[in-house]
């Protein structure tokens, strides 16, 4: 156990530093185009809310992993889509944004469909009102309807980006260097110690779920709309 400690501790701070990082970057832009999505489907115009419907539909329900290949062996090895700048950590940071960005079409329909969800909890007779004064569509949803949206359905966002932390493992798969690699090398350097090693990896992943659970759910007492 020492012999893997000493082996593996060193390494548990870096890998867990990518872990988060790629789950900042992707919440972040998944938060963005999820919105930009969730407006769509609401939009008035029959074209956006087609785009956004079976955009949502399709992404939503292809497995994560085949997203990930996508990313990596479709737009950067067939038709070259570079993220990083061409330098001797070219391959390492490419693959890190090409996992945030197969993160971030995917994550985005979740959050397309929790805030869609939150809209149904403010009255329309609120968007009606301000549709009377002049409003358009888009100052109605940006200044009215979202705010509180977001506020009511902060609880289930939450949620969202602690199925994204988890599923931040999957970048593996590319070859980035984050918790769940880390634990595949170590399994195959020490398998006689599995369950060691299963134990620290998801002591590490249960630390940050907790504490991403625990802000979240603060923050949706704290910022709860008021019937």
């Amino acid at each position: 156990m020492s012999e893997l400690w000493s082996d593996m501790g060193p390494q548990l701070w870096p890998a867990f530093w990518v872990t988060l990082k790629l789950t900042f970057f992707s919440a972040i832009g998944a938060l963005i185009w999820g919105t930009l999505l969730a407006a769509m489907r609401v939009s008035p115009v029959p074209v956006m809310r087609g785009f956004a419907g079976v955009y949502v539909n399709i992404v939503r329900n292809t497995p994560l992993t085949l997203i990930v290949l996508f990313c990596s062996i479709g737009l950067y090895q067939n038709l070259g889509l570079a993220l990083a700048p061409d330098n001797a950590n070219f391959i390492k940071n490419n693959n890190f944004w090409l996992a945030v960005l197969a993160f971030i079409l995917y994550t985005a329909t979740f959050v397309c469909e929790t805030l869609r969800s939150g809209f149904n909890t403010v009255p329309i007779g609120q968007a009606e009102a301000a549709r009377s004064l002049g409003l358009t569509f888009p100052q109605v949803l940006g200044i009215i309807v979202l705010p509180q949206a977001i506020r009511s359905v902060i609880g289930p966002l939450g949620s969202v980006l602690i199925a994204l932390t988890k599923n931040t493992t999957i970048a593996s798969v590319i070859g980035v260097a984050e918790a769940s690699l880390l634990m595949k090398e170590e399994i195959e350097t020490y398998s006689d110690q599995i369950v060691a090693i299963f134990v620290i990896i998801a002591a590490g992943f249960m630390i940050i779920t907790l504490t991403e659970g625990f802000v979240f759910g603060y923050l949706a007492k704290r910022l709860a709309v008021k019937r």
